[in-house]
């Protein structure tokens, strides 16, 4: 059989105050080209599939109409929640999108309550397919104790018990089906893309590539937008973005991953890109070099080599129409003594590491707990 594994599409996703709506919907138009071109069996979406917990109308409905074209032909399309979802959101699809064959999992499930699918691919071949949502820290006990029924060892750190979810949800894994797991989460080696959310990818996140059994054809990923392999037990791979989400990502090129499997052999990977994702770009230089760059469509992050003047960023802006970040390079920029910052300024990581600094105790583990803990307060 043939997947198609796609992840972090972050629909919604505004940079610096653009909307990158007609970017998304041009992507995903030639994402389902690519699946009715490559006849493929089944379509894993490995989470993230908005950039925030709660997605506007107009990105909801772009994602509704691309998941239900890749349906079409019988095609089994299984559908995630990453970090950036509302795993309570995908529960409420999930009744509605599964009348129409669209498997939706938001939350931990047992394997014989939608946690491990079984099914018969269109050529001919079962299916076993685990899957596992992204789970925020505080929520792995609860989802181990739910498999269980007992309560859970608190001493056990997160990737134990990612590693017991992972092993409980493939233990039905034959010799005589295809064996793929998909979930959202870090692999310790992984190359960050530059977009993800830090406080969720430290190492307090991370699960061992060992956590998939040998009996796994394929294992596919999301949450790292750089597509790329790991080293693991099985064929392990991240499938990227179909699109650079921010300025750090723009060595990252956006595609997804074809993969053929079949029982008892390993998958075969291949990797496609897609046209229509917009390029980010850096460049620097003055106004005379800056107007003489071809650019094409790219979105400009801009670094501009002259002093600073009124309406400097507007003349570059008309220059460069993608120009979103405007900024003098640092050998132009105004010396001015720093101002005395008051704490109602300050954002809340920066006043923790001041009074961690400040008491004799900062230490970048602690720090990131904390990143982490905010984070999931007000995302």
């Amino acid at each position: 059989m043939k997947i198609l594994h796609t992840a972090d599409w972050h629909v919604g996703k505004v940079l610096k105050g653009r909307s990158r709506i007609d970017e998304h919907r041009a992507v995903l138009r030639e994402l389902v080209a690519k699946a009715r071109e490559e006849n493929v069996d089944a379509v894993i979406v490995a989470g993230d599939v908005f950039d925030t917990s709660a997605p506007t109308p107009e990105a909801q409905s772009l994602v509704m109409p691309a998941l239900m074209a890749l349906r079409e032909d019988g095609r089994d399309v299984v559908v995630l929640a990453g970090n950036h979802d509302n795993p309570q959101l995908f529960e409420v699809y999930r009744p509605v999108l599964g009348a129409l064959g669209i498997h939706v999992v938001g939350a931990f499930r047992r394997p014989d309550h939608g946690g491990t699918l079984s099914f018969t691919a269109r050529t001919g071949e079962p299916v076993r397919l685990a899957v596992l949502p992204f789970l925020s820290h505080r929520y792995v006990v609860r989802a181990a104790e739910v498999l269980t029924g007992t309560a859970a060892e608190h001493n056990r750190d997160y990737a134990a018990r990612i590693g017991e979810l992972i092993g409980a949800l493939t233990a039905g894994f034959a010799a005589d089906t295809v064996n793929v797991v998909t979930t959202h989460g870090t692999l310790p080696g992984g190359a960050f893309g530059g977009g993800e959310r830090e406080a969720q990818s430290i190492f307090s996140y991370y699960f061992e590539a060992t956590a998939f059994p040998s009996s796994t054809q394929y294992a596919a990923l999301g949450h790292l937008h750089r597509r790329q392999q790991i080293p693991g037990p099985c064929p392990i791979w991240y499938s990227g973005s179909p699109v650079a989400v921010d300025f750090g990502e723009e060595a990252n090129t956006p595609g997804a991953l074809l993969v053929d499997v079949s029982p008892g052999r390993p998958a075969v990977v291949r990797e496609v890109t897609f046209a229509q994702a917009r390029t980010l770009r850096t460049v620097t230089g003055t106004l005379e070099q800056l107007e003489a760059m071809d650019v094409g469509d790219a979105w400009l992050k801009v670094v501009v080599e002259e002093k600073p003047r009124p309406g400097l960023a507007d003349t570059v802006r008309e220059l460069l129409p993608g120009a979103l970040d405007v900024s003098l390079d640092e050998r132009f920029r105004p010396v001015r003594a720093a101002p005395k910052t008051s704490s109602a300024t300050r954002s809340p990581r920066e006043l923790f590491r001041d009074y961690l600094s400040s008491s004799g105790r900062h230490d970048d583990q602690v720090a990131g707990l904390f990143d982490r803990l905010y984070d999931e307060v007000t995302s």
